[in-house]
């Protein structure tokens, strides 16, 4: 950076006042205040984005590595999941040789699980009942019953007065 002391500021100001005048001055001042202003913003946001970049890249990387780890465990898990397959295969093939007779392994392969079917509770839609009493509901004025635009016209429509 530019090492500015006060004596160089004073200096720098003293022949502006000079050069440009006190007239134009404070308007120069102003001008050469915003474009300071506007290039630091600019320099903040060059500054931001490539710590954007920089982070964005730790995350990539970060998300390889996470992958590459899950990939690992998966691959453990399935070999794990083949043994042991393998394993109650052989283990169940020789229980179930040794332990039970044709007949049983017959009777309890041909033994068929009559579990009952499912069956909609069929409720009643068009009638649901409400957490609040009826008797509540009658006293707040509450509409407990829907009323077509027409018969709603005809019950508040004001009698006919014959002469």
């Amino acid at each position: 950076m530019i090492d500015l002391g006060i004596s160089k500021i004073a200096l720098i100001g003293a022949v502006a006042l000079i050069v440009i005048g006190p007239e134009k001055l404070p308007r120069v001042a102003r001008m050469i205040g915003t474009m300071m202003g506007k290039a630091q913003r600019y320099i903040a946001d060059v500054k931001a984005e490539v710590n954007k970049s920089i982070e964005l890249d730790e995350l990539k990387k970060m998300q390889a590595s996470m992958q590459d780890a899950a990939k690992e465990v998966e691959s453990s898990i399935q070999s794990n999941v083949t043994d042991f397959e393998k394993d109650w295969k052989e283990a169940t093939g020789e229980a179930a040789t040794s332990g039970l007779s044709a007949e049983t392994e017959a009777a309890l392969m041909s033994y068929d699980h009559n579990y009952p079917s499912y069956s909609h509770p069929k409720k009643k839609w068009r009638v649901k009942q409400g957490a609040t009493p009826n008797w509540y509901k009658a006293r707040a004025g509450v509409r407990t019953k829907a009323l077509s635009g027409a018969a709603r016209v005809a019950k508040y429509r004001p009698a006919k007065i014959s002469t």
